[in-house]
């Protein structure tokens, strides 16, 4: 009923036979990265706010070798992203590579791209296939994964794994907001390098701190329901929302959203401002304490209150920020109608992708009929533990050139 997630066994294995098949060879590395859910904590981020993700066992897997010269060359799989699935990206030295790798078509490339313009030191040139398991554009964080995996990837080739997660993290986020043009605070590179499984990770996006927090009750499960609806986020939708969130911040001349309260939102409605900034204001402020609430449960074992939480903050995202969709909001009303369910949202950027559910391990199968037979799309379904952020997963002792 719900859908199979490949082990990652199954997908460095698939991707090493089209690795053979295109370069006639065998990969020295192979590595992988997770997307995540955010069970808690919408839109915070890039308000210095705090998150609430976990890594999921969907995962990007890059398999590949070093080679010599100036070009390498990354070949996708993945069938829900744009042509050519080849691409030959120039690579010179550090100095001139800004100038020869740029933004360009085909978009997945971009990612890949930003990441080696990014690289802490000298990326090597390489040849690699690219498989993941991540659906695109269903607010899993395909393009973190992606990310994650290549930087991952780059210092495997490199045989240097000494750099703290923290700049690995930021170093992939920069990759995305200024080589990509997606504005994203630090979520979702954050949990794909240091998930860690049986757990949540409550991060700080201030501080930069990550806590985890446990999350391994065998009665408790995340079912993640893709809406299929498509969501592009590097359109106005979401630069509007950040630029309305600073507005906010600038008239109670605080430096971010992070630093006013609820008293704070309330003043705003005496300056007369646009009722959007208020809006938005007041998800923010109330996010952030549901976030800080929703930590404190999970640590307790207190899940009817972690799902009470989870429901307040969707109907937030639906009604003051303004981001969610009538089919996410429908499979949350369905969701909340079947006994077992503790609470669900929708999850990631919004206008589209998915919700998160936290349900008891007994109602699963009774949560999974009931949306089928009442949702009027093709919901599909991904039952979900926390899980490991990104491996090495092959590593051989010597590169090999060719």
């Amino acid at each position: 009923m719900a859908e199979e997630i490949p082990s990652i066994e199954s997908l460095v294995k698939a991707a090493t036979e089209v690795y053979q098949q295109e370069f006639n060879s065998s990969p020295d590395v192979s590595v992988c990265a997770p997307g995540r859910v955010n069970l808690i904590g919408e839109h915070t981020d890039y308000n210095d706010g705090l998150v609430l993700p976990m890594a999921l066992p969907l995962v990007t897997v890059i398999v590949g070798s070093k080679i010599s010269g100036y070009y390498s060359v990354a070949l996708t799989t993945n069938e829900d992203v744009d042509t050519p699935k080849r691409v030959v990206i120039e690579m010179p030295d550090k100095r001139a590579l800004m100038s020869r790798c740029a933004p360009g078509k085909p978009k997945w490339a971009n990612y890949v791209k930003g990441v080696i313009v990014n690289y802490k030191g000298e990326a090597p040139t390489f040849q690699a296939v690219i498989i993941s398991s991540v659906p695109t554009g269903g607010g899993l964080s395909s393009s973190a994964a992606l990310e994650v995996a290549t930087y991952t990837f780059l210092d495997a080739l490199n045989g240097v794994n000494d750099i703290l997660p923290k700049d690995k993290a930021l170093a992939c986020q920069k990759a995305e907001n200024g080589f990509v043009g997606m504005p994203c605070g630090i979520m979702d590179q954050f949990i794909s390098v240091m998930g860690k499984e049986g757990n949540a990770l409550l991060i700080d996006c201030r501080t930069m701190v990550p806590t985890l927090i446990p999350l391994s009750n065998p009665d408790i499960v995340i079912v993640i329901i893709n809406s299929n609806v498509k969501h592009e986020l590097t359109g106005s939708e979401y630069s509007t929302r950040k630029e309305q969130c600073i507005a906010a911040s600038k008239l109670l001349n605080k430096f971010s959203l992070r630093d006013v309260t609820d008293e704070g939102v309330e003043y705003l409605e005496t300056l007369n401002a646009d009722e959007d900034v208020i809006k938005r204001a007041k998800h923010v402020v109330g996010e952030i304490r549901r976030t800080r609430m929703a930590a404190e449960a999970l640590k307790e074992g207190n899940y009817k209150q972690f799902g009470r939480l989870m429901i307040e903050s969707h109907n937030s995202l639906r009604d003051d920020y303004e981001v969610s969709c009538p089919e996410l909001d429908s499979l949350v009303e369905l969701a909340l109608k079947v006994d077992g369910v503790l609470g669900s949202r929708m999850t990631g950027g919004g206008f589209g992708g998915c919700t998160v559910t936290m349900v008891l391990e007994r109602a699963v199968a009774k949560l999974i009929t009931y949306i089928k037979n009442n949702y009027e799309k093709n919901a599909t379904f991904y039952i979900c533990k926390p899980c490991n952020g990104a491996q090495i997963l092959q590593l051989k002792p010597q590169g090999h050139y060719y």
